[in-house]
């Protein structure tokens, strides 16, 4: 299956780069896995960090290019590490071994052969904890479908509703045409959340979406859209952490946090349309303090 990397059909952007031949497509990604960090993140989700931490893993490289990227010194720098598959395996057993209550897979979508390949390994040595899937979910229903059996919950954002911003903001063409459907996908492959008895995710998908400047009206958009197409048993983390970062500190439109009387206003129309469940944050949520320090620990 590496021989897909050959001319690589990942993601949406079908850049057909020759990975196995030194030729870094749009993502940035090479032959080899490359990660920046390794570790138990706490500032997720109640029902993905638990009390000890999310085993998270953070991919360099990014199939989308976004202005205001807090990741963007591994997303667009490819700050990072090149490890092997093997290696990547081990990872996902130490993080489970310090007690990670999942394994958080971050922009995975370049790597998905990989992934696919380490945790059938790491499963084989007795990995036993929920895989997560977290993605900007700008991803083809081809490369959902090869991770049938490997993960166990879907966290992909939904980013934009018009081609217009997506295209001004993260140079990427059509986003919501593919996230939709893949996020479709997606329920359709692992269902909604299900949780244990202590309010764990076990399985399902859990959608993410970060209100942006100036964007209230395309986030209600793509709310209803979620409603009329997923239905109220859908889960949706509405997020409000947005803080101006790498390029979007030079651009007026974004160079401001959110809001607070706008994100309430979305949490109401969240109701309002029907639908019930979901999570959102603190308004100091929005703090650059948050990003993490990709400094290649635990890899």
């Amino acid at each position: 299956m590496i021989d897909l990397l050959k001319s690589c059909t990942l993601c949406p952007n079908f850049c057909k780069a020759n990975r196995l031949n030194g030729e870094n497509g749009i993502c940035g990604a090479l032959e080899q896995v490359r990660v920046a960090k390794a570790f138990l993140h706490q500032w997720e989700e109640p029902c993905i960090s638990g009390d000890i931490g999310s085993g998270t893993v953070f991919f360099s490289g990014c199939t989308m290019k976004c202005v205001f990227c807090q990741n963007y010194k591994i997303s667009q720098e490819m700050h990072g590490r090149n490890i092997s598959v093997t290696r990547l395996s081990e990872i996902f057993l130490e993080l489970q071994n310090q007690g990670a209550c999942n394994i958080n897979l971050v922009s995975p979508t370049p790597y998905v052969l990989h992934i696919t390949e380490a945790v059938a390994l790491a499963r084989k040595s007795g990995l036993c904890i929920p895989i997560i899937y977290n993605t900007n979910g700008y991803e083809t229903i081809e490369t959902i479908n090869l991770l049938k059996g490997t993960i166990d919950i879907y966290l992909p954002d939904i980013k934009y509703f018009f081609n217009s911003t997506s295209t001004k903001y993260s140079l990427c063409e059509n986003y919501f045409s593919f996230a939709s459907q893949t996020i479709l996908e997606m329920v359709k492959q692992v269902g909604f959340p299900e949780f244990d008895e202590n309010g764990m995710l076990l399985k399902g998908v859990l959608i993410r979406h970060m209100l942006l400047p100036g964007m209230f009206e395309e986030s209600k958009k793509l709310l209803k859209w979620v409603k009329e197409n997923i239905g109220n048993k859908i889960y949706i983390s509405l997020m409000c952490q947005y803080t101006p970062m790498y390029k979007a500190k030079n651009l007026d439109d974004l160079n401001k946090k959110i809001e607070e009387v706008e994100y309430e206003a979305l949490i109401d129309y969240f109701f309002e349309i029907g639908l019930e469940n979901g999570f959102v944050q603190e308004n100091n949520s929005a703090d650059e303090s948050y990003v993490p320090d990709f400094d290649l620990s635990g890899i």
